[in-house]
Formats: structure tokens, C-alpha cells, sequence
């Protein structure tokens, strides 16, 4: 990518700042009032989950860990508990353990310093980049799914970014930023508000997308996308839906559960039996002896 557009980098700025002025969702984590807690718990859910989901469990989950020491203090086989239907719950230990670090090595109060969240355990370069913007009001260049799409049309031309982040998109958003922190850093979800609710991957609309004409897609006929073909992930059947079954079951038991009730979620025994070792292995399930389980650090039935 160039970093390159047919707009003057002042006239996007101002087209896309404007359109989010306009068009924002009221959404809680971008309250002034949110806590940079609260921007961290809301980017660890916001990760392959939709902001509809994310809304009940982002206030549940703040209203019982208002601070990271307050999850902290709790086992993390809590937070698997509380994560609840979010998907992918290795999520909820990697918040656990970011909270555990940020009370350890930083008195309980999240890092303003990207190179200080970065080094948090489950923190990686776009949430550490998007805490320190959102949060902290700081200038850096935040790329999830939705902004790299925006950019590949927008800059590139075409209709799909790459499978990965690359170093060109790197360069490409860091170019368009502009200078100003506090601007930046409303620029920065002011694009990623723009590609979740008109660039949108499947049916963008382009009739309503502020920067239309300046669109290297669109200027070049919108060309569908030539590369590796892009597959919807399926859930039925999967290793994911009866990994998710076995912990519903554990999360609501508040104890330890028999294998029997393990059992009983799934009928394909080869199938069941190597989505609990992979639970096992991720860390999300405790074995505890004589066809027992029970989540990560729970208190034992008996406790």
C-alpha cells in the first residue's frame, strides 16, 4: 500500500471526523467517563465477537471487576465462568492474566505506555495500539478487520486486505494519521466505526460512504476480490461447538463435574473425548482426579 488517496489528507480527515461526529454509536466503552479498564475489557470481547453480544457481558463483567485487581483477586476459571457464550474463551485467561500482571507490576492501573501493554500477557500489537489511542487519547495506528478493509479499498484499490496484517498496511496507517494526538485518536475509531457500518465486508454502502469519491475500489469499478477464496467460518458439528457445550456445562456446575455429565453433551466419543483434552491442554479445564473437572483455579465442590 502507498498510503496514498485521491483526497487531500486534510479533506479525509475532515469527511471521515465529520461523518463520525454524525453517525457514531453511542456505545459505553467510548463514554469520557470509560475507564482505560473498561476500553481493555471491551477490546478483549470485541475480538470475533459482535458489539450486540459483547453490550450485556461488557456491563455484567464490569459491575463484578471494576478494576483489574478486582479480577485479579478472583481464580480464572471465574473469568471462563463469566465470559459465557462470547466465544473463544481463552480470551477471558488472557484477560485474567493481563489484570494479574497490571496489579503486579503496575499498582492495579492500566499502562498508559505502549511498549508497557504490549509486554501484558495477552496483549497483542493491535489491542495494546487501541487501548493506548482510545484510552489514553495517544496517536498510533489501530488496525482491526473492519480499518484494514477500509484502507484496501480507500488506498489499494481492492476489495479485500490481505489474510494477514501486513507491513505495507502498517506504513499505509501510520501515513494517514493525523498529526494531532487527541485527533488521531478519534480518527483512529472514527475509520473503524466507518468500516463497521459502511465499508462492510459483504454489502458495502458506498451510496452512503462519506469518502466515496476518492475511493481507489470504487474509482476503478469496484473489481471483486482476486485472491485465495474467502471461507465463513461453519460452527455446527465443529470441535468449537462441543468445546462449548463441555464448558457450559462446567461453568454453571460452580464445582467440580463428573465425566459422566461431560458425556452426556455430545454423543461422538472420539469427538467429545479430543475437544476436553483440548480444553485441558488450553488451559480452560482442570482434570481433578477420578473422572472429575472443573475450571481453571475453581474452588472444589467440597470448599
Amino acid at each position: 500500500m502507498s498510503g496514498e488517496t485521491a483526497l487531500p489528507l486534510p479533506l479525509l480527515h475532515s469527511t471521515v471526523l465529520d461523518w463520525y461526529a454524525e453517525h457514531a454509536r453511542d456505545l459505553p466503552w467510548r463514554a469520557p467517563d470509560a475507564t482505560p479498564w473498561a476500553v481493555m475489557v471491551s477490546e478483549f470481547m470485541l475480538q470475533q465477537t459482535p458489539v450486540k453480544r459483547v453490550l450485556p457481558a461488557y456491563d455484567a463483567w464490569l459491575e463484578r471487576w471494576p478494576t483489574p485487581a478486582a479480577l485479579a483477586a478472583d481464580p480464572p476459571g471465574e473469568a471462563v465462568r463469566m465470559w459465557g457464550r462470547l466465544g473463544y474463551p481463552r480470551r477471558a485467561l488472557r484477560l485474567h492474566a493481563a489484570a494479574a500482571a497490571i496489579t503486579e507490576r503496575h499498582g492495579g492501573a492500566v499502562p498508559s505506555d505502549h511498549a508497557e501493554l504490549l509486554a501484558l500477557p495477552g496483549v497483542g500489537e493491535y489491542t495494546a495500539a487501541a487501548v493506548a489511542s482510545f484510552a489514553f487519547r495517544q496517536r498510533h495506528a489501530v488496525l482491526d478487520t473492519n480499518v484494514r478493509r477500509v484502507f484496501a479499498r480507500l488506498v489499494e484499490g481492492v476489495e479485500y486486505p490481505p489474510t494477514a496484517t501486513t507491513a505495507a498496511e502498517r506504513r499505509t496507517a501510520t501515513a494517514l494519521l493525523p498529526d494531532d494526538e487527541e485527533t488521531a485518536a478519534t480518527w483512529a475509531v472514527a475509520v473503524m466505526e466507518l468500516g463497521a457500518l459502511v465499508c462492510t465486508a459483504r454489502t458495502p454502502r458506498c451510496g452512503g460512504c462519506p469518502v466515496a469519491a476518492g475511493c481507489a475500489w470504487r474509482l476503478a469499478g469496484s473489481p471483486p476480490h482476486d485472491g485465495p477464496p474467502r471461507r465463513g467460518q461453519t460452527y455446527a458439528g465443529t470441535d468449537r461447538q462441543v468445546r462449548g457445550r463441555l464448558l457450559a456445562v462446567l461453568r454453571e456446575a460452580h464445582g467440580e463435574v463428573a465425566q459422566a455429565a461431560l458425556d452426556a453433551v455430545w454423543d461422538e466419543p472420539v469427538q467429545r473425548a479430543r475437544a476436553l483434552d483440548g480444553l485441558v491442554a488450553d488451559g480452560l479445564v482442570e482434570p481433578v482426579g477420578q473422572g472429575l473437572y472443573r475450571l481453571p483455579g475453581a474452588a472444589a465442590a467440597a470448599d
